[in-house]
């Protein structure tokens, strides 16, 4: 009975108030990532941008980005308003002398977490607008639960960060219901789009597609004052930058389009349909088909209404299936967008379709699976510790002060993972042993140099340690095993789907040469 009437009450809400219900699901969706999905996703979302400027704090430049760093030969190309945003708040921290690194990134994701939540808001009254309120109840439920987006949403990676910035700069555009100074509109929404260019900065294709609907649509007026906003906060934020750290505006920006021009060949490069592909599977079939289905059927029928996102999203669609460099994170930014679009089309379609008016059991078990499937997924990603092994590795070394070099072995490649000295403390140096530059190799460059011995070595994986083990005592025969640290249970099975994804077991020596005691 007590069962029931929660049932009962939660379908009265869901009736008075679906946004309610669904903001709440949302909260509590991504306060479970903000407590237990610690580590990080990527490459970029740390070392591009926590390792980075917390260095930067700590009067160390760890990616030597800065013109007076040694070895920096100009702008590298890398966006300084977002890891600077970063370097501002560990100032903070460091000036309230909060120096916990997994503390530190508690509050980070809170804060990333906070501003997801514009997404699932605007994105269910967008869809209201656009859809109705069957498609923007079941729209604003996807975006607050889809699996991957609690994780994603309090990960520092600017291709969602940008997302909310696109989704207020749309809604300002998009919201009719109060009449306004079309000057004013557009000035608004555009300060707010170059947010997401300066965060993102092929963000700006979206924002183009943006500019060319509203000419398309005869308001000219927008168009012009939009693409004004962009630049105003474009020269604000990256281009005063860029004037205080190099001499004159937009010199990262210059060299990232420089860089990706003639660089592309060096990411994995993949076929033109491989980001569908990626869409299809990160909604999850069936209901993906729905929603793609959806997209372009609602352009279709009535395009004027959904102009202003169905041409922005294509042309970011084409942009990337073009560009021969394909990484999945990079069309992170159009799964929002395509389901706020792609449920609105599905739900006019549906009303019209006499096929599914005698399949609703069909449907019903359609979303069924669907949701059956996203629950699990959304439960195990959302506290998956993310890079357990090379976190922890990191925050066990800290307890000893005054690191001054550590050794990281992998002969099995011919490279090692980087270590996040972020969760270390301290910025140690440190050197690696692979498979083209081995262990008797090392040694006689530690003599060469007049290097200190490393005070640690790391092992990462297990493959043939025994022989790669003794191959580095012939060099530092003091060594003596410390502990192992484990990778969570996605990372071992990322790992074991495409050893690609190193993931593995590390490790660590101590050297008692230069570290005798064992610190408990």
């Amino acid at each position: 009975m007590r069962v029931s009437k929660i049932v009962a009450e939660i379908n009265r809400e869901w009736e008075e108030n679906p946004l309610r219900v669904i903001i709440l699901l949302a909260i509590v969706s991504r306060l479970v990532a903000v407590i237990f999905s610690r580590g990080f996703g990527w490459f970029d979302d740390h070392f591009l941008i926590i390792e980075a400027s917390q260095s930067w704090v700590d009067g160390f430049d760890y990616n030597r980005w800065l013109p007076e760093s040694e070895g920096n030969n100009g702008p590298t190309g890398h966006n300084l308003f977002y890891t600077g945003l970063h370097y501002v708040l560990f100032r903070f921290f460091s000036f309230l002398g909060f120096d916990d690194p997994q503390g530190k990134m508690y509050v980070i994701r809170f804060l990333h977490a906070a501003l997801s939540m514009v997404v699932v808001i605007l994105g269910y009254k967008i869809t209201l607008k656009i859809g109705g309120q069957k498609a923007a109840g079941i729209s604003g439920l996807l975006l607050a639960l889809l699996w991957m987006f609690p994780f994603i949403s309090v990960r520092n990676l600017v291709e969602f960060t940008c997302v909310p910035f696109l989704f207020w700069g749309t809604w300002i555009l998009i919201n009719d219901k109060k009449k306004r100074n079309p000057f004013l509109q557009g000035l608004l929404a555009g300060l707010i789009l170059g947010i997401a260019f300066c965060m993102r900065f092929q963000s700006m294709v979206y924002i183009g597609g943006i500019g060319l609907g509203l000419l398309i649509l005869g308001r000219w007026k927008e168009a012009i004052t939009t693409g004004i906003g962009v630049l105003i906060t474009a020269f604000l934020l990256l281009a005063t930058i860029d004037i205080y750290v190099w001499g004159y505006p937009f010199a990262e920006l210059l060299e990232y389009i420089d860089y990706n021009m003639h660089s592309y060949a060096e990411y994995n490069i993949g076929p033109w349909y491989q980001y569908m592909l990626v869409i299809m599977l990160a909604l999850i079939p069936p209901i993906s088909f729905f929603l793609i289905f959806g997209f372009f059927y609602a352009f279709i029928k009535v395009w004027r209404k959904y102009l202003l996102i169905f041409l922005p999203v294509m042309l970011f669609l084409i942009f990337h299936s073009y560009y021969p460099g394909k990484q999945e994170r990079f069309i992170l930014p159009l799964i929002p967008f395509f389901i706020i679009a792609g449920t609105a089309g599905w739900y006019h379609f549906l009303q019209k379709s006499r096929f599914w008016a005698g399949k609703k059991a069909l449907h019903r078990s359609s979303w069924g699976f669907f949701w059956l499937i996203n629950i699990i997924l959304l439960l195990v990603i959302s506290t998956t510790y993310s890079k357990r092994a090379r976190v922890e590795s990191m925050c066990y070394l800290s307890k000893y002060q005054d690191i001054d070099n550590i050794l990281v072995e992998n002969s099995n490649k011919d490279g090692v993972n980087l270590l996040p000295m972020y969760y270390l403390g301290q910025w140690a140096g440190y050197s690696e042993i692979n498979n083209t530059r081995p262990a008797s190799v090392v040694g006689a460059w530690y003599k060469e140099n007049y290097l200190n011995m490393p005070d640690f070595v790391i092992f990462e994986g297990e493959k043939n340690i025994e022989y790669r083990l003794a191959e580095v005592k012939k060099v530092f025969p003091d060594i003596v095993y410390e502990t192992t640290v484990s990778p969570g249970m996605i990372d071992r099975i990322l790992f074991w789907l495409n050893p690609v994804n190193e993931n593995q077991n590390v490790y660590i020596y101590r050297n008692t040469q230069s570290r005798p005691h064992k610190i408990e």
